[in-house]
C-alpha cells in the first residue's frame, strides 16, 4: 500500500477480514474496484450490498540470495487465500454482527534455509508455519451500544488485532505483528489462528483500548488437523495482551496511527539460560530452571507527514515505527526494531506507485550471548557469539491494473543471526500479490 492509502487502511472499519486493518497477507482492497476480475458484471457488489462480501488472493515472493549463505540460489514461497464475510445484520437482521471464515494455503521453498543464510527473521516473510492448507480465520464479531464496544470470538490471528502492521516488504522484520516477529515460539502471526476472544471500547475523537485472551498451545503453529475448528489439549496457559490506540489526524488532517499494547503470558517456561542453581545449563547439563509468566510490550507508530497533493489525494509521504521488547528470561530474542518510510505517487504518470526504504534490527538475548561467551573461554565450543541482526531494504511498488501489485526489492542483511560468522547477505526480491 501506499503512504497514504496504508495509514487509510489502518484507520479503515468495516465488514473485511478483520475490524480495523487489513490482514497481513490480504491483497490491496483499498483503491476503487480492487479485484483483477473485475465486479462481475455487477454481481459482486450486488452480493456485498445483500451482506456477503468474499474474498480470493495470492501473494507469491521469490528471493534470490546474490551474497551471503553457503551459495547463490533463488527460492520461491507463496500463499494462496479464500475466505468469506457475512454481515448477519443485513443476512440475518442479526444487528450489528459479522462472521469471517479464511482458509490460507503456503507452499514453496525458504531461501533462508535452503542456502544456510542463518538470519533471524525470514527474508521470504511469505514463508512459513509450515506448507500446509490452514484455517486462519473463524470467529463472529459483534457490535454493541451503538458501537461503543466491539466484542469478537473464534479462532483468530494475534495480529489482526494486536500490534497490526501491514506486510509491505519482503523482509519479515518489517511484516506483520511485531512481538509475532520477536517471540514466534508462543505469539502466532497470520497464518495461525488460536481459540480467542477481544474486547475493544472505541473512544470517540481518539481512538480505541482492547485486551484479549488467547489459548496457548503450540499445536495451533504445527502441520497437523490445521484445517479443522479443533480443541487441541495442552494447553499451557493463557496469553492476554492489551492495546491502547491513538487514531488522530493531524495538523492539515494528517492521518497516524499510534498504539501502545503489553502482553503476559501465564503458561510455565524454562529459562532461556540457567539450571536450577542458576548456573548456565549449556556447561552444567543439568535442567533448566522453571518459571511462571513471559511477558513484552511494544509501540507501533504510522503517521502521514507530508500533505496531500492537490491533483492526487493518495499521494504523499508516510513513516513508521516498530519496537518490541520481551523477558531476558523466557526469550531467545528479546527486542526489535524496524523503522521506515513510504512514498506514494513519486511520478505524477505513476499515482499509485510507491517507494519503500527501511532499516530494522533484531537482537539476540544478551544472556545467550554472554553464555556462549563463557563456554568459549572454557573451552566448549567454539560457538558463535551472538548479538544484533541487521537488516535493509528497498522496494518500489506498481499497480498496473485493479487488484494487481508488484513489487521488486533489494534486501542487505548484516550479521545474519546475529554473528559475524555468517557472511552479510544481499537479496533481490520480487513480489506480486493478486487480489482477484
Amino acid at each position: 500500500m501506499g503512504s497514504a492509502a496504508l495509514v487509510a487502511g489502518l484507520l479503515v472499519s468495516g465488514n473485511v477480514v478483520q475490524a480495523t486493518e487489513p490482514s497481513p497477507q490480504e491483497p490491496d482492497r483499498i483503491r476503487g474496484v480492487p479485484w483483477l476480475l473485475g465486479d462481475w458484471n455487477g454481481r459482486r457488489v450486488w452480493l456485498q450490498d445483500r451482506g456477503l462480501d468474499l474474498q480470493l488472493g495470492y501473494t507469491g515472493e521469490f528471493a534470490f540470495d546474490a551474497t551471503g549463505g553457503v551459495r547463490q540460489q533463488a527460492a520461491y514461497a507463496d500463499q494462496y487465500l479464500a475466505g468469506a464475510t457475512f454481515d448477519l445484520e443485513r443476512l440475518a437482521g442479526l444487528k450489528g454482527m459479522t462472521f469471517q471464515v479464511t482458509v490460507t494455503a503456503r507452499t514453496g521453498r525458504n531461501l533462508s534455509d535452503d542456502v544456510t543464510m542463518g538470519t533471524l527473521q525470514q527474508v521470504q516473510e511469505i514463508y512459513g508455519r509450515g506448507q500446509t492448507l490452514r484455517l486462519t480465520q473463524l470467529w463472529v464479531n459483534q457490535r454493541l451500544f451503538d458501537g461503543r464496544f466491539d466484542w469478537k470470538v473464534g479462532r483468530m490471528t494475534f495480529d489482526e488485532d494486536f500490534a497490526s502492521f501491514p506486510c509491505e516488504f519482503e523482509n519479515l522484520t518489517f511484516c506483520g505483528a511485531a512481538p509475532g516477529n520477536l517471540v514466534p515460539g508462543y505469539i502466532y502471526n497470520w497464518p495461525v489462528s488460536q481459540w480467542a476472544t477481544r474486547l475493544r471500547y472505541n473512544i470517540d475523537g481518539f481512538g480505541y483500548v482492547q485486551a484479549g485472551a488467547y489459548d496457548v498451545n503450540p499445536q495451533y503453529a504445527s502441520a497437523n488437523d490445521t484445517l479443522l475448528p479443533v480443541f487441541f489439549n495442552g494447553s499451557t496457559g493463557v496469553l492476554i495482551p492489551i492495546e491502547l490506540a491513538w487514531l488522530p489526524r493531524l495538523a492539515g488532517g494528517l492521518p497516524g496511527s499510534y498504539k501502545i499494547g503489553a502482553w503476559y503470558d501465564t503458561s510455565a517456561v524454562n529459562d532461556v539460560v540457567s539450571d536450577i542453581n542458576g548456573n548456565p545449563y549449556v556447561l552444567t547439563g543439568l535442567r533448566p530452571r522453571r518459571q511462571q509468566g513471559r511477558a513484552g510490550g511494544y509501540l507501533s507508530i504510522v503517521q502521514q507527514l507530508t500533505p496531500l497533493a492537490a491533483w492526487e489525494t493518495r499521494r504523499g509521504l508516510s513513516v513508521f515505527l516498530n519496537a518490541v521488547v520481551a523477558s531476558d528470561r523466557s526469550s531467545t530474542t528479546d527486542n526489535q526494531v524496524a523503522a521506515g518510510l513510504v512514498y506514494t505517487g513519486p511520478f505524477r504518470s505513476r499515482p499509485d506507485d510507491d517507494v519503500g526504504f527501511a532499516v530494522g534490527m533484531t537482537r539476540v538475548n544478551s544472556r545467550i550471548g554472554a553464555s556462549q561467551a563463557l563456554a568459549n573461554s572454557l573451552g566448549v565450543g567454539p560457538v558463535a557469539v551472538q548479538g544484533a541482526e541487521f537488516p535493509f531494504e528497498l522496494h518500489y511498488t506498481l499497480r498496473p491494473v485493479n487488484g494487481v501489485v508488484l513489487r521488486p526489492s533489494i534486501q542487505y542483511v548484516i550479521n545474519p543471526g546475529g554473528t559475524g560468522a555468517n557472511p552479510n547477505a544481499l537479496v533481490f526480491g520480487f513480489t506480486t500479490s493478486i487480489n482477484f
